[in-house]
C-alpha cells in the first residue's frame, strides 16, 4: 500500500471515529453543561452510566482486539502507553477537575458542542488553548 493511500485510510479511520464519537457525546447529551453540573451536584446519575459504558468498551476492546488481530490495520504492531505518576499528573489532573467542575465542559463535549450549535463553547476551548500553551511554555 502506497503512502498516500496508507496515510489517507488513517485520516479516513480518524475522521469516522471522530464523528462517532461526537454523535455519542450528543446524543449521551454530555455537550450540556447543564447535565455535567447535574452530576457534579450528585442529581442526575445519566453521566456515570455513559462513563462506565466508555470504560466497559474501552477494557473489552484494549483486552480482546490484540489476541484476536495479528496487527493493528494501520500500524505495525499494538502500542503501549505507559503513564507517569507523579506530582505534575496530580496537579494536572487537580487543575483539569476544577475547569470541569467550574464550567461543566470537558475538551471532547466543547468541540462536539460547537456542532450543535453552541458557540459559547468557544470561551471554554479559548480557555483550554490557552491552559494547553502556558503548560507547554512552562514545560520549555
Amino acid at each position: 500500500m502506497s503512502t498516500f493511500n496508507y496515510s489517507l485510510g488513517r485520516s479516513l479511520a480518524t475522521l469516522v471515529a471522530g464523528t462517532l464519537f461526537g454523535f455519542g457525546l450528543a446524543w449521551s447529551t454530555m455537550i450540556q453543561p447543564e447535565v455535567i453540573l447535574g452530576f457534579l451536584r450528585f442529581q442526575d446519575f445519566g453521566l456515570l452510566l455513559v462513563m462506565a459504558g466508555a470504560i466497559a468498551v474501552v477494557l473489552i476492546t484494549y483486552q480482546l482486539v490484540p489476541r484476536f488481530m495479528g496487527r493493528p490495520v494501520f500500524d505495525r504492531s499494538f502500542q503501549t502507553h505507559p503513564s507517569a505518576w507523579n506530582r505534575n499528573t496530580l496537579l494536572g489532573s487537580a487543575l483539569f477537575g476544577m475547569g470541569w467542575g467550574l464550567c461543566g465542559v470537558c475538551p471532547g463535549p466543547a468541540i462536539a458542542g460547537l456542532g450543535a450549535g453552541n458557540w459559547d463553547l468557544l470561551w471554554v476551548l479559548g480557555g483550554i488553548a490557552l491552559g494547553a500553551l502556558a503548560q507547554g511554555l512552562r514545560a520549555e
